[in-house]
């Protein structure tokens, strides 16, 4: 298998960020070209907009895309640009819906994504993104732990770990 294109979806979060270095070495040692996706949700979609629905929502949607086209194309550097070959894209929808759509339709050979970390409660709540494309993904998916982020260890790992520290 060769990789010669790896998707990047940033949310401009410092998990998203962190999966671009990732990204950005693999794409080193593979010399697979980089396409940033940024996902804004749509205003329009949300419950409150059917009594609130104006023309100033769709420029708010068009205010959003602009913005993340700049942040974008801050992201990487007009020399890493060209180095990558890269491809800048922003989307409006669902973020999980659109990356998968994204992967599918340009071929995507591996998609690297940040991770918030959530806890359990909050992940029950809130879902994850990263989860669903991991699951749904038409490619592989490197998942990149948020920067600290240490692994929890169970009970069981601890103590065998103390037993071989004192034998």
């Amino acid at each position: 298998m060769k990789i010669k294109t790896i998707l990047v979806p940033l949310d401009f979060s410092e998990p998203s960020v962190a999966a671009l270095r990732y990204a950005k070495e693999l794409a080193n040692v593979l010399r697979a070209s980089i396409h940033l996706l940024h996902v804004t949700h749509d205003p329009t979609t949300q419950p409150w907009t059917e009594e609130a629905y104006s023309p100033a929502l769709l420029d708010l949607v068009d205010a959003y895309k602009a913005e993340a086209q700049e942040q974008l194309t801050a992201a990487l550097s007009a020399s890493e640009r060209k180095k990558y070959r890269a491809e800048l894209a922003v989307s409006v929808g669902a973020p999980f819906s659109r990356i998968i759509e994204y992967a599918t339709k340009n071929h995507v050979d591996l998609i690297v994504m940040g991770t918030h970390g959530r806890g359990a409660i909050a992940h029950a709540i809130l879902g994850s993104v990263t989860e669903r494309v991991v699951r749904f993904a038409p490619c592989a998916v490197l998942s990149v732990p948020p920067k600290g982020m240490k692994q929890k260890t169970s009970g069981r790992k601890k103590a065998a770990a103390r037993r071989r520290r004192t034998n």
